[in-house]
């Protein structure tokens, strides 16, 4: 067992523990049987649009594992790759059709249609990097471009092509005649019992330059020289015709399906998760795995495979579809452990939804109910140890939560009937703003810009006088009532739901404290369904001591005085 392992026996486990202790394993077996110095979590994605909370689960994937061996003592580190050299491949919806011009550029080298970011991979970077640093995630950032373009590869790059019959004939058993380009969108050409020319591995070469000319990757390979490492291609694009030298000259990247198990031995990654469509015969990992060690004489990571993350209602996400939810979308309404949880609760496997509707509510209420349990070291089990971590991390310690926790409906209630004013909504509920940030900012933006304008409250703005005229003889009773015994103080959140519940036990000669009856219960159902009617014209709404709250007594009293 690695050192610095937790004693299992006392202490609950769950999915995240069971990958550290994998990856430890890995780590060590791949070292000789020590563990070694540092071990590298890794994660990769290219920047090509919006990073989606499909996206996020890559990220938060390795963070948590990461997380776990530093609590172990262990020196760790979080290495994410931006695939920033990868190709520009195709133009989203609502960006200027003029960018086709730069399909087949690297990324970091198209630019930003607004001009706000140097290219179209920060545009995309700058979000995903604020939420990260919200939700307490650090890592070591290495940019594709930067590394190729600086010649760290060129050992890499030179090995890979001397091999290339080998790396050939790897790619050739997974290749079958016609079938659908791979998730990485390389091209399957042939099939393995196919004599394989020289034609063959020039058409199928590992590595493929950027045209000198057009700065894109629409080239053809016409010959390579082993001795001089001299490459020649002709661009189908501009037409132009170049001669790149591999040894001395960085214009280009080694294409996906070696790049990665180069960057593995390269990297001395010990742990990289990725889609489960990477883990399918014939895909990335499984054609890595083959590759790594003949070519480039490393090891393949500890890896385990995860799912799809959708939105509720939506299908699959795509980056390069754009209009998909991000992480800083999500972070708009959920609190930053909360966005965590939903991820380290499950196993990476489980494929699940993000909900940005009515879910939301009780999403809040469950976490509520399990940081209350999370406070009973005797209850503490595999649902608090989810808890914990998704609450805090090794270097930032707990991350912000409100320090006066006040339902996420209640807030969003008064939210939604005073148009999302933070002010009257932390008076309402008898608390100062700074207490109840961040959940009462997201509370108002979530009433304001995600429930359905049909679903929210409208408040009366006068007095609904045909309702007020035509009240039956025990509606007049209760409104009488009412407006006899409303506390003076609204804030009193008690007193007021004691006065709206009992108004039905005085109408019956009843005290205010007496138990209900179902005489009673039924008085309530119909005196609750009236207030309504008179305060937001109908049948139902927020809960009325708090409707009452927000709304203040003058407004409320307008709204329910019969005329005399």
């Amino acid at each position: 067992m690695a050192r610095g392992q937790r004693d299992q026996q006392q202490d609950p486990t769950d999915w995240v523990t069971r990958t550290a202790d994998l990856a430890l394993r890995h780590a060590e077996q791949s070292n000789g049987g020590t563990l070694p110095e540092l071990i590298t979590c890794a994660s990769g994605i290219s920047p090509s649009g919006p990073i989606h909370l499909g996206n996020l689960r890559e990220f938060l994937t390795v963070h948590f594992v990461a997380e776990e061996i530093r609590r172990r003592g262990i020196d760790v580190r979080h290495l994410h790759s931006w695939d920033d050299y990868d190709r520009f491949r195709k133009v989203p919806a609502g960006v200027d059709p003029s960018w086709a011009e730069h399909i087949g550029k690297p990324l970091s080298a198209v630019p930003d249609p607004t001009g706000e970011f140097a290219s179209w991979a920060e545009r995309y970077k700058a979000p995903l990097r604020a939420a990260l640093a919200e939700m307490g995630c650090e890592m070591v950032e290495v940019s594709q471009t930067e590394m190729y373009r600086a010649g760290t590869y060129r050992e890499q790059i030179l090995t890979a092509i001397r091999k290339r019959a080998e790396i050939d004939e790897v790619l050739g058993r997974f290749r079958t005649k016609k079938a659908a380009p791979t998730e990485d969108g390389e091209p399957v050409e042939t099939t393995a019992e196919e004599e394989v020319t020289g034609a063959d591995l020039l058409a199928r070469f590992p590595y493929k330059p950027y045209c000198r000319g057009c700065g894109r990757d629409t080239v053809t390979i016409t010959a390579y020289d082993d001795e001089t490492t001299d490459l020649s291609y002709t661009c189908t694009a501009c037409g132009e015709s170049h001669v790149t030298n591999v040894a001395t000259q960085d214009e280009g990247k080694l294409v996906w399906k070696v790049d990665w198990p180069m960057r593995w031995t390269y990297e001395g990654v010990h742990f990289e998760p990725g889609g489960v469509d990477h883990a399918s015969p014939g895909s990335s990992y499984t054609v890595g795995k083959e590759l790594v060690g003949p070519i480039f004489d490393g090891t393949a990571p500890s890896f385990v495979g995860y799912s799809f993350v959708g939105v509720a209602g939506m299908p699959k996400m795509s980056s390069s579809k754009g209009g998909v939810p991000t992480a800083a979308e999500a972070l708009r309404i959920l609190e930053a452990p909360i966005l965590r949880w939903l991820y380290v609760r499950r196993q990476p496997k489980q494929a699940f939804n993000v909900d940005f509707g009515q879910e939301v509510l009780r999403l809040y209420d469950e976490w509520d109910a399990l940081t209350k349990k999370a406070a009973i070291p005797e209850k503490r089990d595999a649902a608090v140890l989810a808890w914990e971590r998704a609450s805090s991390t090794a270097s930032a310690g707990r991350l912000a939560t409100p320090s006066v926790v006040v339902p996420f409906r209640m807030l969003s209630s008064v939210a939604d009937v005073t148009a999302g004013s933070r002010e009257i909504t932390a008076r309402t509920v008898g608390a100062t703003e700074t207490d109840l940030e961040p959940r009462l900012t997201k509370a108002a933006t979530w009433i304001t810009s995600y429930v359905d304008p049909e679903d929210r409250t409208t408040v009366r703005d006068s007095p609904a006088t045909d309702r007020l005229g035509a009240l039956a003889d025990d509606e007049r009773r209760w409104l009488d009532l009412l407006l006899a015994h409303l506390p003076a103080d609204f804030t009193d959140a008690d007193a007021l739901t004691t006065v709206i519940y009992g108004v039905p036990k005085l109408a019956l000669g009843l005290g205010l404290e007496d138990g209900p009856t179902d005489e009673v219960k039924a008085g309530q159902k119909a005196f609750f369904r009236l207030l309504y009617n008179l305060l937001v014209d109908a049948e139902r709404g927020p809960r009325l001591p708090t409707l009452f709250a927000a709304l203040g007594e003058q407004k409320v009293r307008s709204l329910i005085t019969p005329a005399p």
